[in-house]
């Protein structure tokens, strides 16, 4: 029996590029059907539901902070905050997934592009980790960086397979 060959460094980071599109695919697909979600649900409903998840565990427990918290949160969601986080999601997320899909169809103009759009929420991400402190904004903004490293070495790659693909003048 031939044992397994070992991958090269090239093919571990094409392996890891494909496998962070793809969870970026699903993250910004999630997105964006989540901000389509708060645009066409009334407030009322959504009210009516977070307080139908809720109101059990505040019977059986009165002192559930997290059901509490909730409550007291959607009490303080009118439909024009809703309204804005459904479109901050709906754009937000759709032009992630415009990125992953253009990126899986290898558009080359689509790797820059796609470097400076994740370079802009890493900013963003950053600047809001700073004044709000939650380590989930940290998280993604550590996450946008390594996937800019590997569209980087993706891109670096796909321009060095099409240079060695041109003919010889």
């Amino acid at each position: 029996m031939k044992p397994l060959a070992r991958p090269t460094p090239a093919k571990l980071l094409h392996w890891l590029f494909e496998a962070s599109l793809a969870i970026k695919g699903v993250l910004t697909l999630a997105e964006t059907l989540s901000g389509f979600g708060l645009l066409v649900t009334p407030n009322a409903l959504i009210a009516r539901l977070i307080y139908w998840l809720t109101h059990f565990e505040i019977a059986e427990d009165p002192t559930d902070s997290l059901a509490a918290w909730t409550q007291r949160a959607m009490e303080q969601f009118p439909a024009h905050i809703q309204n804005f986080y459904g479109w901050y999601l709906l754009l937000h997320g759709g032009l992630k997934l415009a990125m992953v899909v253009m990126l899986w169809a290898r558009i080359l103009w689509a790797y820059p592009a796609a470097m400076v759009v994740l370079s802009g929420f890493v900013i963003y991400q950053l600047f809001e980790f700073v004044h709000q402190g939650s380590p989930f904004l940290l998280l993604l903004a550590i996450f946008d960086l390594i996937m800019i490293g590997l569209i980087w070495q993706e891109y670096k790659a796909l321009m060095a397979k099409r240079l060695h693909a041109l003919p010889a003048a």
